[in-house]
């Protein structure tokens, strides 16, 4: 079926509901608590009260989550810990052990071998192009996964009751295409899209983009950013060459469409605020919180 037919969102395979993925609803909420006051430096008693959790609880938690506290949490990713690590050149890591933050152990990043779709198949809007989707659990709620023969074409989060809403966002991109649910097809690259052990790079993960010339070669100047690290939107101008085209780029930037893999988040406004993220800014903070804790994880 395309685009345009009516549909019914994937189940969830209860298989894919894990404790680390029930986690978010709680985490999401202290994030806002934390994204609203943290000129004020919340507690972490009136983070939990906040969330309906026991401090210890709620410590606990966030920890197994994120892989470091909320209060390492609220260090880390601010908006004024962003403009910090601007200003001062230093990426995120660096930063967070200046606020008291472990040091790195092993290091981890999302191995990616790309290729694009070529211009004439962009145009088409998906014509005769099969892709399989599916919902699964993440870390940041729930992930709409889309993959064709080639491999992963696209990924979008949503929260509970919104997959019909991710679904049209998503194959509005390519309303000529046609879509079939297939949580066999998807599985695969949920398992390793979010399991930092398997992001190896002698078994890259397929990846195929699908959009203008323009959006792909910001596409692959995201994927040159390391895990742990930002450039605003002129930077990324600079970098593929049109340094004039900032706000372009920011609009290539909310336009792609395979998220947390190519990674939009580690794009951020010239002051170095958290601004434009097509899934919530508050996903953008959990994200780079996260990406953090991997950095610290031994």
């Amino acid at each position: 079926m395309n685009a345009q037919t009516q549909m019914k969102p994937s189940a969830i395979l209860e298989k894919d509901i894990t404790p680390s993925g029930n986690d978010y609803e709680v985490v999401r909420k202290a994030i806002e608590k934390i994204s609203l006051d943290y000129r004020d430096q919340p507690s972490l008693e009136a983070l939990a009260e906040a969330v309906g959790e026991t401090p210890t609880g709620l410590q606990k938690l966030f920890t197994r989550w994120a892989g470091l506290s909320p209060k390492a949490f609220l260090q880390a990713v601010t908006l004024d810990h962003a403009r910090r690590l601007l200003d001062s050149g230093l990426p995120l890591l660096e930063a967070s052990l200046e606020v008291g933050m472990s040091g790195p152990g092993r290091l981890h990043d999302l191995f990616v071998t790309h290729e694009a779709m070529s211009p004439g198949d962009y145009k088409t809007r998906g014509a005769g192009l099969t892709i399989r989707y599916g919902y699964h659990i993440s870390p940041f709620g729930i992930a709409l996964i889309m993959v064709t023969d080639r491999g992963l074409a696209g990924l979008s989060f949503n929260d509970p009751g919104e997959e019909q809403v991710a679904f049209a966002d998503m194959s509005g991109r390519w309303p000529n295409a046609n879509y079939v649910e297939d949580m066999g097809a998807t599985q695969p690259y949920a398992a390793r899209i979010f399991d930092p052990t398997r992001w190896r790079n002698d078994q890259p993960l397929r990846v195929v983009m699908i959009g203008t010339d323009f959006q792909v070669r910001v596409w692959e100047a995201l994927l040159r950013i390391p895990l742990g690290q930002a450039r605003t939107y002129s930077a990324l101008a600079a970098d593929i060459g049109e340094p004039k085209a900032s706000r372009a780029v920011g609009a290539a930037c909310g336009a792609n469409p395979i998220s947390f893999v190519v990674p939009c988040h580690r794009a951020l406004a010239k002051s170095g605020a958290l601004t434009g993220y097509h899934w919530g800014l508050t996903r953008k903070r959990a994200i780079l919180g996260w990406e953090a804790g991997q950095l610290t994880a031994g």
